[in-house]
């Protein structure tokens, strides 16, 4: 362990201080992505910031039957070191995670044997989890009988095998476990992995989201709802969040991870750290399986105690990385709970969907990496495809073009199906 930086202690649990005065400072000190728009995180904001959509036809299979024929894909890729065989024995969904996590791990430095893997642990969540591999698993039970299913089914499809995987290849030996809700995985997976620092449980945690569902039964499934965009003839205009002539979200996939620490463990081996989990917040609209409360009070909820959870006030956020699915509803929902908790004082607000579409269970997790970039480059990239107002979203967009800005902190929510409202809020290391 490295002792070239001065430690300064902070209270511990069970101190002579209460509640959140107590805790552990959460820190940042790795991220990794895989994305529509590239694999890695310089590929991922250098594509955001130059506003370009990784949005285009489905061309891993044949789609021209589907009312929408359009997602945002990311290449597939190979963690190092891994056979054929080892990757066949893996859903997509984990491979991305191992490739994320794999990247965030390197940034940090980390190496297990100079830590205490007993303190160290991940939590990574996924919407759906091995969905292709139960789509070609149900093709086979059909087509040729359950004596040839495989039995790597369950295992390759399960939504805790990446959290799982993740562990066993870097050997982390501390909690682990997944978080499944819906489009808010991602979040929560960053809030819980928190906690877990926060209350001195351990010392490092990969958190994040996965996810791989750009395969028939899906698509098949959102489009029926009529949930997802028909722009199939301009799919790179397709995600249009707050946009007049939103047609619904375009669905995407891949992997953000990122590592946390407490800030005594980051800053006793000199770690470079990348920003800090501020606070964070959720609720449950408890109103209806897919749509939103109209008035976005639910949301408005979990944004107001992630202030209060960060202690600081609406005033001091710089940016809103919205949920911005580009759904008729939800944006129309969202854009009311950024009113209600900031007035006149709305933040700069931009949605990284417009460009990668809707990674699901991942998307709080790459949207949050987003974010972070945000605060420590001095940029704000922009929501694409912003060309008619419309009046029931009066957001303060930024449209179109990337924007300087000096951001400290900022905020990002993710909500999801069945309810759920999460809102993370990051802030710049000091």
């Amino acid at each position: 362990m490295s002792d070239t930086q001065p430690v300064v202690e902070q209270p511990r649990v069970g101190c002579s201080l209460s509640g959140r005065d107590c805790m552990m400072r959460v820190v940042i000190t790795g991220a990794g992505v895989v994305s529509p728009l590239g694999n890695s995180v310089a590929e991922f904001w250098a594509g955001l910031c130059e506003g370009r959509s990784g949005v285009c036809r489905i061309n891993c299979f044949d789609a021209t039957d589907y009312g929408s024929q359009i997602a945002g894909q990311a290449e597939d890729c190979a963690p190092a070191g891994m056979s054929a065989k080892d990757l066949r024995r893996r859903d997509r969904y984990t491979r991305f995670a191992l490739y994320a996590a794999d990247q965030a791990w390197h940034q940090a430095g980390l190496d297990v044997k100079g830590a205490n893997p007993e303190r160290c642990g991940a939590i990574v969540g996924s919407g759906v989890g091995g969905f292709d591999t139960i789509q070609e698993q149900v093709t086979v039970l059909v087509q040729r009988g359950p004596r040839r299913v495989s039995p790597l089914l369950a295992p390759m499809a399960l939504v805790n095998m990446a959290s799982s995987e993740i562990c066993i290849r870097l050997g982390l030996q501390g909690p682990n476990r997944a978080v499944v809700t819906a489009c808010a995985t991602g979040n929560h997976c960053i809030a819980d992995a928190s906690d877990v620092i926060r209350m001195g449980k351990a010392d490092v945690m990969l958190a994040g989201g996965s996810e791989a569902t750009i395969v028939p039964i899906c698509v098949a499934g959102f489009s029926s709802m009529k949930a997802l965009s028909r722009r199939n003839d301009e799919p790179e205009k397709a995600s249009r969040p707050f946009d007049a002539d939103r047609d619904g979200f375009v669905m995407g996939e891949g992997a953000g991870i990122l590592v946390l620490e407490s800030e005594d463990h980051a800053r006793a081996r000199g770690a470079e750290i990348l920003g800090e989990v501020a606070g964070y917040a959720e609720s449950c609209d408890a109103f209806h399986v897919t749509a939103p409360r109209e008035d976005g009070s639910g949301a408005a909820r979990a944004m107001r105690s992630a202030l209060d959870d960060a202690r600081v006030d609406a005033e001091a956020i710089g940016h809103f990385n919205a949920h911005g699915t580009s759904t008729k509803y939800n944006d129309i929902a969202e854009s009311r709970a950024l009113h209600t908790v900031f007035g006149a004082s709305m933040p700069p607000v931009s949605s990284t969907k417009s460009m990668i579409g809707h990674l699901l269970g991942a998307a709080g997790a790459v949207e949050a990496i987003a974010t972070l970039l945000t605060i420590r480059e001095g940029v704000i990239p922009p929501s694409i495809n912003y060309e008619t107002p419309d009046p029931e979203c009066p957001v303060n967009i930024v449209a179109n073009e990337a924007r300087e800005a000096d951001v400290a902190i900022a905020m990002s929510n993710s909500l999801g199906f069945g309810g759920h409202n999460s809102s993370l809020i990051l802030k710049r290391y000091e």
